[in-house]
């Protein structure tokens, strides 16, 4: 429980009322962000990941969301890996599907705990997904979530084909079975929940969806937080779709320089998680999401 430990969050990353930011609760994603952590560090293929596997899927279906798990296993370079992604799917009136997704694995370091990557996005999905899986009545499109396993590259480097399992995984069955086509826009999150927070806009994601995703940000007040810097992140989730002509957005301050000088490294822990900013991006993913379904 150490990774967990630490002063609660300061005044200034208290996450505002949940009626000022679209019901969205950033003081749950906090804690869903720490109940992550609880279980200490989680890279794909080990037990500890299989114990988060269960605690993701028992929460979900506590929301009432429909909840489908695809288990598979991957050649690796540490030998082949069982993985699992966990996908929630909520009905919509007619054909289409966005598409919302994080990864909860973390990088394959000793005592690396991961709070901002992964459990910032983890944490804000499963918020979302506590908003959206709510009875009501369904929106125009279908509204998918997808929790991947195996973002995380096993060596240091990050080299294709190490890296993405679960979202190479998943975009390849949806190619088969004909769901691929259905998805009309996919918002990736990662990294987000740093307490000084620039979301600057990634090069390699579809350009009309990165300009309403950023035009929505910065409707809501955020356009200190979703700037309008470029940059290219190198590679992340979002690559898998992008590559089969789904169009993406990947939301996530790499800004290891600055923003997050801990990534990857065993200062990731729950103090530099602000619920503020958690609740800023999920806010702005479900308006994004409304905005979405008018077309």
């Amino acid at each position: 429980m150490s990774a967990v430990a630490g002063a609660p969050p300061k005044p200034a990353d208290e996450a505002p009322l949940a009626d000022k930011t679209g019901g969205f609760d950033g003081k749950r994603a906090y804690d869903q962000v720490a109940k992550q952590l609880s279980y200490g560090p989680r890279p794909a293929g080990s037990p500890v990941l299989a114990k988060l596997q269960d605690y993701l899927e028992s929460e979900l279906k506590s929301y009432g969301c429909a909840v489908e798990t695809d288990s598979f296993s991957a050649d690796t370079p540490a030998g082949r890996l069982p993985m699992k992604n966990i996908l929630v799917k909520i009905p919509g009136q007619k054909t289409g599907i966005i598409l919302l997704g994080t990864h909860y694995d973390t990088k394959r370091l000793e005592n690396f705990v991961g709070a901002d990557d992964a459990g910032s996005s983890t944490g804000v999905m499963l918020e979302i997904a506590r908003l959206l899986c709510a009875p009501k009545q369904p929106g125009k499109y279908a509204v998918w979530i997808a929790f991947f396993d195996g973002e995380e590259a096993v060596n240091w480097e990050w080299a294709d084909p190490d890296n993405r399992y679960g979202s190479r995984e998943m975009a390849a069955k949806f190619a088969v079975n004909g769901d691929l086509p259905k998805i009309k826009a996919f918002i990736l999150a990662d990294i987000v929940g740093g307490r000084n927070p620039h979301f600057k806009r990634d090069g390699e994601s579809t350009k009309w969806l990165k300009d309403m995703v950023w035009s929505e940000a910065e409707r809501l007040g955020y356009g200190n937080v979703f700037v309008k810097e470029q940059t290219n992140f190198g590679g992340d989730d979002h690559y898998s779709f992008t590559a089969r002509h789904v169009p993406s957005v990947d939301i996530m301050d790499l800004d290891t320089q600055n923003d997050v000088p801990y990534w990857h490294t065993t200062q990731d822990t729950i103090d530099k998680i602000s619920p503020k900013t958690l609740a800023i991006v999920g806010h702005t993913i479900l308006e994004s999401v409304q905005e979405l379904q008018k077309k």
